[in-house]
C-alpha cells in the first residue's frame, strides 16, 4: 500500500530535476501524477515510463492552467494535490538586473504559484479537499546576494504558502512550502544538460564546494526535496499547514567555526 494511493497529484516543472523525482517518488507510492511543464519531449517520455498522464503547462499563462486543469480532470476525474515545483534561477548583482529579467522570474516563480494556487484550489475542494505544496528556498527565508529577484519571489511565495493556508483551512486544503538550499539540478547545476564526464565533474565540484559550507558535508540531491514533499502531501503531515520547510543540510542554521 502506498503513502498515496488513490490520490491524483499535478506537479509542475516535472519534466527535469526536482520535479521529476517528486514524479517518479508519488506515482511510486500509488498516486496517478500529472507531469506537467513546457519540455513536451522531456515531459511526455517520463509520464509514459511512469505510467502518468502529460500536459503542456507555461505556469506564467492563465490560460495554459485552465488548459492543465481540463486535460487532467478528463484523464482522473478530479486533482485533489498540487506541487506548484516550476521556477527559474538568474544570478545578478541587483544593481545590474535587467528589468525584463527581474519580470521573467517574477511570472515564472510567484506568478506561477500564484495561478497554481487560484486555480486548483477550486478543483482540490471539489475532489473533498486534498494539498498544495509550493517550492520556495531558504532564500525566502534569509538573503543570498546575486540572486535578489530570485530571492524576492521566494518571499513571496513564503508569504502566499501562509495567507492560502489561512484561506483555505475551511476547505480541507492544507498549504505548506518546501525550502530547499543548494540542490544538484540543471538550474544549479547547468552541466547536467550536456551529460557525461562533465556533468560527473561539474557534481563533484559542487560536491566539495558545498562539503565547506554545509553541515551535512554535501549539496542537496533532488531526491531530498521529493521525500519531503511527500511528506507534505502524504497523511503523516495531517496537523501541518502554512508552514515552509527548510530542508538544505543545516546551512542556514548558521556559521560553523571549525
Amino acid at each position: 500500500m502506498g503513502k498515496l494511493d488513490g490520490r491524483v497529484v499535478l506537479i509542475t516543472g516535472a519534466a527535469r530535476g526536482q520535479g521529476e523525482q517528486e514524479a517518479r517518488l508519488f506515482a511510486a507510492e500509488g498516486a496517478r501524477v500529472v507531469v506537467a511543464d513546457v519540455l513536451d519531449d522531456q515531459g511526455e517520455e517520463l509520464a509514459k515510463e511512469i505510467g502518468a498522464a502529460y500536459v503542456h503547462l507555461d505556469v506564467s499563462r492563465e490560460e495554459d492552467w485552465a488548459a492543465a486543469v481540463a486535460s487532467a480532470k478528463a484523464a482522473y476525474g478530479r486533482i485533489d494535490g498540487l506541487v506548484n515545483n516550476a521556477g527559474i534561477l538568474r544570478f545578478n548583482a541587483l544593481v545590474d538586473t535587467p528589468l525584463a529579467e527581474f519580470l521573467q522570474i517574477v511570472q515564472v516563480n510567484q506568478v506561477g504559484v500564484f495561478l497554481g494556487i487560484k486555480t486548483l484550489a477550486p478543483e482540490i475542494a471539489e475532489a473533498g479537499g486534498g494539498t498544495i505544496v509550493n517550492t520556495a528556498s531558504f532564500t525566502g527565508l534569509t538573503g543570498m546576494a546575486y540572486v535578489g529577484a530570485y530571492a524576492a519571489t521566494k518571499h513571496a511565495i513564503v508569504g502566499l504558502t501562509r495567507v492560502a493556508a489561512l484561506e483555505l483551512a475551511e476547505k480541507g486544503i492544507r498549504v505548506n512550502a518546501v525550502c530547499p538550499g543548494a540542490v544538484d539540478t540543471a538550474m544549479s547545476n547547468p552541466a547536467q544538460l550536456s551529460p557525461g564526464q562533465d556533468a560527473e565533474e561539474a557534481s563533484r565540484a559542487l560536491d566539495a564546494f558545498y562539503a565547506k559550507l554545509v553541515p551535512l558535508g554535501r549539496i542537496g540531491r533532488p531526491e531530498d526535496v521529493a521525500r519531503l514533499a511527500l511528506f507534505l502531501t502524504g497523511e503523516d503531515s495531517s496537523y501541518i499547514t502554512g508552514q515552509p520547510f527548510v530542508i538544505d543540510g543545516g546551512w542556514l542554521a548558521g556559521v560553523s567555526v571549525l
